[in-house]
């Protein structure tokens, strides 16, 4: 077992200190320097995607002739630039996270770019429904990995979802992408809820309670997790944010649901509060079906309800959540894969 700090009686996270007990150098984006090397050694090939805040796209390394992603970036502050940087150099060769490879930007238009490894992915989309049980297992418990890491570290991703997921399935690989909303966890900070994609806020975000931590990570591996063992993708389909509060509480309850909010001193507007209404909690039983039932274990609705609790301070942590039963079957695989994988970086 993990000689980690455990768990505070209090509900505040193992992790609540990490940055507390590090130099401010760590964490202190704002003042970092940014060292930006010259992009003449990129080309850029196909766009990939594009988001809010930036456009991605397939490159190429002429120096070192390997394929790469580069994610160019829209007009953002420049604070925003410099936390992504400051968390993808802290998270540099943990598990299941993007390698960052290089910082450029152009000296003309002054666009900056990151460059990253290139992962070679299928859409998480058309990849998951052909999962057997195992695959799920075995995926989410290395985006458990990940997050594990991340938090460890001091680091809440808060956008966690299929689309910053990448599997190549026949490497039985995993990648957890995009760490443009992450941030640096500080205890008793307020945060902003404008963060994360609506199908996977967390509660906390859609009541707008602003002092939340890593759990937010979990509730939105939950969501991704429900939707990927009842074949609902997304599982809680929001038309807008109310909404979204909405279909969660048609599922966990609204007596849970006001339970939780008098418990932080909250209360929803009028408008809300109509729109959530009232319902009882649904067991998960009642989303099985025959053509889900193989991926509906025991274990797998155990696991699912630690991760789908209203209040974050319920919801179990990375490092426990690895723990549980339904992991069972993967995590000495998982595990042996790491080992492997760190012997081959130490090798280099």
């Amino acid at each position: 077992m993990s000689t980690l700090p455990q768990c505070s009686p209090d509900g505040a996270h193992r992790y609540a200190r990490a940055n507390v007990d590090r130099p401010r150098e760590y964490w202190d984006y704002e003042t970092a320097r940014i060292q930006w090397s010259s992009p003449e050694r990129y080309e850029i090939a196909e766009k990939i995607g594009r988001g809010k805040y930036s456009d991605v796209f397939i490159g190429w390394d002429v120096k070192l002739r390997r394929q790469v992603v580069i994610k160019v970036l829209k007009p953002v502050k420049k604070k925003k630039i410099l936390r992504e940087l400051k968390v993808l150099q802290n998270l540099q060769g943990g598990p299941n996270i993007v390698e960052l490879y290089d910082v450029v930007r152009d000296p003309c238009s002054k666009t900056p770019s990151f460059i990253f490894e290139y992962v070679q992915a299928s859409d998480f989309r058309t990849v998951f429904p052909t999962f057997s049980d195992y695959d799920v297992r075995y995926y989410i418990f290395l985006v458990l990995q990940a997050l594990e890491y991340a938090h460890s570290m001091g680091i809440m991703h808060r956008d966690v979802k299929p689309n910053n997921i990448a599997i190549d399935h026949k490497r039985r690989d995993l990648v957890l992408l995009d760490w443009g909303l992450a941030e640096f966890f500080h205890p008793d900070t307020p945060y902003n809820a404008r963060v994360a994609s609506r199908y996977f806020k967390g509660p906390e975000l859609l009541v707008e309670l602003p002092m939340y931590d890593y759990r937010l990570d979990m509730w939105s591996l939950g969501c991704m997790l429900a939707g990927i063992i009842f074949m609902k993708e997304p599982f809680f389909h929001g038309k807008d944010n109310n909404d979204q509060l909405a279909r969660i509480a048609k599922v966990l309850g609204t007596d849970e649901l006001f339970d939780y909010l008098n418990k932080y001193g909250l209360t929803l507007s009028p408008v809300l509060e109509a729109a959530v209404g009232r319902h009882g909690k649904k067991p998960w039983t009642a989303f099985i079906t025959q053509e889900n039932q193989h991926l509906c274990s025991k274990d797998a609705l155990d696991f699912l309800d630690q991760l789908l609790q209203y209040d974050h301070v319920k919801r179990v942590q990375a490092l426990e959540a690895m723990e549980h039963p339904y992991f069972d079957p993967v995590r000495e695989e998982c595990r042996a894969r790491l080992r492997e994988r760190e012997a081959a970086s130490a090798a280099k």
